[in-house]
């Protein structure tokens, strides 16, 4: 079964694009990545899975139940944790918790705090007197409490610092470990890679690659990093898949999609003192979806 599935899930704000045609099958136990920047719809697709917002058009459904019409069923089996959370002021974070846990029907105390000393949160504070950073690690705690089958994190590290977003990322492949199937939405690639064995890239409102990431790594690109004699000008003019092309003086850095032979052929012609051809890293390959 697939926890999520969506076909051609639509969403416009009166006239203002949301997301259109949105196709994403996420298989139960994957941790999937959902990457793009801020503003391609990532949020809106997570809302409307939700039913925090209604569909312009297409379907969604949770572990084949429908997001619309079987919403409370589904909430019940999901953990949720917004870009940014906000709360009632006068309360101290362990009343929260505790009032989160009872929509649940079962005793989450232990769960509460195993998640509250991991992330060092102190459950006696006011909510109103703690950091952004503190009130984060409240949310993620709120998301896990109930061990949900499916866990929703909309840009989750936002405000954590490095060694909680350490502490976060072990949570969360735990949680997985369990069987809990991950949806991890994210503007930055590196967490995406750090976490996801499969991601699916949104720009503005339409996804244009799903793939694993392995398969992005081992994608055709290329980086092509030479250093030409003085006085030599670089001809690379023409050249099909050669992109984010940098000079500086003899130093000439680009992204390369094709067939290397003809590359080489054509940066031979140049009196090289030095040439080197690697591996991009991801964030160098995403940038070039967006190109």
């Amino acid at each position: 079964m697939n926890a999520i599935e969506t076909t051609n899930l639509t969403k416009y704000y009166g006239k203002a694009r949301g997301i259109i045609d949105v196709n994403l099958k996420v298989e139960e136990g994957q941790l999937y990545g959902f990457i793009g920047p801020n503003g391609a719809g990532k949020s809106t697709t997570i809302r409307t899975l939700l039913s925090l917002i209604k569909k312009t058009g297409g379907s969604a459904s949770i572990f084949g139940l429908d997001c619309e019409t079987e919403k409370v069923e589904i909430l019940k089996q999901v953990g949720y944790l917004p870009s940014e959370v906000s709360y009632y002021d006068n309360m101290k974070a362990i009343d929260l918790l505790n009032y989160s846990a009872s929509f649940y029907g079962k005793d989450c105390s232990e769960k509460i705090k195993t998640l509250s000393d991991a992330l060092e949160v102190d459950l006696s504070r006011n909510i109103e007197d703690m950091s952004l950073g503190n009130r984060k690690k409240v949310g993620i705690v709120q998301g896990l409490l109930h061990s949900p089958r499916l866990i929703m994190l909309d840009e989750p590290t936002s405000g954590l610092d490095p060694l909680m977003q350490k502490t976060f990322f072990e949570l969360i492949r735990n949680e997985n470990k369990n069987g809990a199937t991950v949806l991890f939405s994210s503007h930055i690639l590196s967490e995406v890679q750090r976490l996801c064995d499969r991601v699916a890239i949104i720009k503005e409102g339409r996804i244009i690659k799903e793939q694993s990431i392995n398969g992005l790594r081992e994608e055709a690109y290329k980086k092509v990093s030479m250093t030409l004699r003085e006085g030599t000008t670089p001809d690379l003019g023409g050249i099909e898949g050669l992109s984010d092309l940098k000079i500086s003086g003899q130093a000439v850095d680009f992204i390369f999609r094709g067939d290397l032979n003809m590359l080489i052929g054509r940066v031979s012609k140049h009196q090289l003192m030095n040439l080197e051809i690697s591996e991009p890293d991801l964030e160098e390959i995403f940038m070039h979806y967006y190109q």
